[in-house]
């Protein structure tokens, strides 16, 4: 019977996100603000950064429910949930 060779470990990360990379997406374009890759809502991994209408929002979590904070257009502290997030639209990427 042959020996069946061993498949190796990554040992990095096989999908690198960038929070706040310009670059272009899949499709050719920058600054969706919806994703395209069958995600439905945003992700849950406190600490994550995603943008929302041209303003990045950071995922706390703490004694009670996760929220998304940022800052709304005058610079003022502005608190999301992941639903209102959802609705807004939201993209790993910063528009352009």
């Amino acid at each position: 019977m042959p020996e069946l060779a061993e498949t190796p470990i990554p040992t990095h990360p096989t999908r690198t996100q960038r929070a706040m990379s310009t670059e272009e997406n899949a499709t050719g374009s920058t600054g969706s603000t919806t994703r395209t890759d069958g995600v439905t809502g945003p992700p849950t991994t406190p600490c994550t950064v995603v943008w929302s209408q041209g303003r990045p929002f950071v995922l706390e979590s703490g004694p009670g429910r996760p929220r998304w904070m940022g800052t709304d257009n005058h610079g003022r502290p502005r608190a999301l949930t992941r639903e209102d997030l959802r609705r807004r639209g939201w993209s790993y990427r910063r528009a352009s």
